[in-house]
């Protein structure tokens, strides 16, 4: 049996209610603000028309997201692989939503909201310090913002010592692509792979 129906669905699950519901928020204020300040890294899921759908994830030093004002923020769009999944998605849709992570936080922060891809000089002045400075950067417009509370990273423990693994227990990338594509050349190393990355961001 599937739920089909928004009714079907609150026949299992009561509406939200007090701090839960009323939370939302349309701009940015000092909390929010102080969270992307100190966030180092976002996933962004965007959409297509044709149904493409993507989440990606965002990098760098905590402050890397501009806040322009309390309804736009702008991610450079740092150096990657070229698939530009996000960006054609933007062209298509416009529509974004973003989650802002902070080391040792297990809170959140949705940001949601219609998303432009800029060249603005302007724009890109802001990340022009960066080894790499990025040739687009992507202006959202915000529409929705709240915390999310801590329940998901702390049954996760994401960010506990003892849930950590040995990285040279995990297959390298560049051993599962391989395979994925059934390529039978060797692939480079974890250690390759990671000067290789830092010589590169």
């Amino acid at each position: 049996m599937y739920i089909e129906t928004q009714e079907q669905l609150r026949e299992l699950y009561a509406p939200a209610k007090g701090r839960s519901k009323d939370k939302q928020l349309d701009a940015l204020e000092k909390h929010s603000i102080n969270f992307i300040e100190h966030s180092p890294f976002l996933a962004i899921s965007t959409y297509g028309k044709p149904g493409a759908l993507d989440c990606s994830p965002r990098g760098g030093k905590p402050g890397f997201i501009k806040i322009l004002n309390d309804t736009c923020l702008l991610i450079p769009d740092a150096k990657g692989n070229n698939r530009l999944d996000s960006l054609l998605n933007i062209i298509e849709t416009g529509s974004i939503g973003c989650l802002f992570l902070i080391p040792g936080v297990d809170e959140t922060l949705r940001v949601n909201g219609t998303a432009r891809i800029s060249t603005s000089k302007e724009h890109l002045a802001l990340f022009s310090d960066e080894a790499n400075p990025p040739k687009t950067c992507i202006e959202i417009t915000i529409t929705e913002v709240f915390l999310h509370c801590a329940k998901a990273l702390m049954r996760s423990k994401l960010w506990s010592a003892e849930t950590r693994i040995e990285r040279s227990s995990f297959p390298t990338i560049g051993l599962m692509i391989n395979e994925q594509l059934a390529v039978e050349e060797t692939p480079e190393n974890q250690e390759e792979m990671v000067m290789r990355y830092l010589n590169d961001l």
